[in-house]
């Protein structure tokens, strides 16, 4: 039997694989045009790899603020929001009722937690739309479908806003409202950080409570209270600070804006923070807002520190659609 072959090139099909448009969106756009753009992208990102070189920031990947593993861990540690205030003992009375009930995206751990922090002090602004839309369903999941719900941003102080040039919740929630995320839902900016009255008077009624021999030891205290612990300046965060020093600290350091005010009176409120320690800062909140008149009814969070040794946290979804809580005024 002859060769019917013969005289034409025969192609191996495993060698050489037909071309195949039926995902056009993963291969070779048909339109020049589209093409050209496409390669010119390509350029230019190659470009600016060698100009302005990134890592990812959890595994150290070239090319990438955030490699596609690592983003994907990102997402499957934040797929089940979960209560959280049970480690929180600010936001607990000494019964163990709770008195602002917190949804948490996450724990702090892992890949979410260097995440944040690179976003949060690293001006690792692209990392918003991983960490956003995990924002996202943390809110959709307290709030359910309830759109008559303000979402309240934890406002940052303004030493750290100078050092970072943004504001980590704000940004995020802004991320959110441009691409739609959560139809209904509005953000109000309604708090303001303030200069603690209660707290400076906390420090000079310990600097004159000293006798007069150690007066100026006493003193010399209220200024290292007032800039912080140690060389900590005002301003530059909690991290490292214990449960009373952070309570302390943050007391009386929120309230309303002026034109607020009346805007919030009677409108159910969602406090929105980036990570959950002590509670400390979600509990001032709640009094800022519910002395303006606003009806507290929970807080969400994209992070939550993990509770001590030997707690439990409540895996149950918040009630807070129809059981507001009221943060009484002290």
């Amino acid at each position: 039997m002859g060769n019917t072959n013969k005289g034409r090139r025969v192609h191996d099909p495993d060698l050489v694989a037909p071309w195949n448009d039926g995902a056009r969106h993963r291969g070779r756009h048909p339109d020049r045009l589209m093409r050209l753009t496409q390669g010119l992208i390509v350029a230019f990102s190659e470009l600016l790899a060698v100009l302005a070189p990134v890592e990812c920031v959890c595994c150290g990947a070239e090319d990438s603020t955030l490699c596609g593993p690592c983003a994907r861990q990102v997402r499957l540690l934040c797929t089940s929001p979960f209560r959280a205030e049970g480690q929180a003992p600010t936001l607990l009375t000494v019964d163990g009722s709770v008195i602002l009930p917190v949804v948490a995206a996450a724990h702090y751990r892992d890949e979410l937690a260097q995440a944040l922090l690179s976003f949060k002090h690293l001006g690792q602004g692209r990392l918003a739309s991983v960490l956003a839309p995990a924002l996202g369903k943390a809110v959709r999941a307290a709030v359910g479908n309830r759109t008559d719900i303000f979402l309240v941003p934890i406002p940052s102080s303004n030493a750290a806003f100078r050092n970072r040039g943004f504001s980590p919740v704000h940004l995020l929630l802004g991320h959110l409202r441009r691409r739609n995320a959560l139809p209904g839902l509005q953000m109000k900016d309604a708090l303001k950080k303030v200069k603690s009255r209660l707290a400076w008077r906390d420090l000079v009624q310990a600097a004159l409570a000293r006798d007069g021999t150690s007066l100026r030891a006493g003193f010399e205290d209220l200024g290292a209270g007032i800039l912080g612990v140690g060389t900590r300046r005002r301003g530059s965060g909690q991290k490292g600070l214990g449960r009373g020093e952070r309570v302390r600290r943050v007391r009386g350091s929120m309230t309303v804006r002026l034109f607020q005010e009346r805007a919030l009176e009677g409108k159910a409120c969602i406090i929105v923070d980036d990570v959950l320690t002590t509670g400390a800062t979600l509990s001032e909140a709640a009094r800022a807002l519910s002395k303006a008149g606003g009806v507290v009814c929970g807080a969400v969070v994209l992070a939550a520190t993990r509770p001590p040794a030997g707690s439990e946290l409540s895996a149950e979804r918040p009630k807070m659609q129809s059981e507001p809580t009221q943060t009484k005024n002290k």
